[in-house]
């Protein structure tokens, strides 16, 4: 959100958000306060670059690649939307081995 916590009801439900991800609590408090926890510790979390977006019906799978502190990061989130905002989310967060490090040319995308 760049900062801009004050528009994340534009995105996210403010009724109902189910956060799968167990270290973060559900509701927008739970997303608030995981995020005041990492930024507390110094901790960011980054995304560069949207390798792919696919959607149907009413779930959006994004995969994209970051960092999170200073580990190269793939995403991989899955959103459930209801109304046009974001009511469910689940996620994989893995970090990204140096290329000389990979067993494969594949990669995560």
């Amino acid at each position: 959100m760049n900062g801009q916590m004050d528009k994340i009801a534009n995105y996210i439900s403010p009724k109902t958000y189910i956060q799968h991800n167990p270290q973060i609590a559900d509701g927008l408090d739970g997303l608030g306060a995981a995020m005041k926890a990492m930024g507390e510790k110094g901790m960011s979390m980054t995304y560069e670059t949207i390798h792919k977006v696919l959607g149907e019906g009413n779930f959006i799978l994004t995969m994209s690649e970051g960092k999170l502190g200073d580990q190269h990061t793939a995403y991989y989130d899955l959103f459930r939307l209801e109304n046009d905002l974001i009511v469910e989310h689940w996620d994989v967060i893995a970090p990204i081995p140096p290329k000389s490090e990979w067993k494969n040319d594949n990669g995560k995308f």
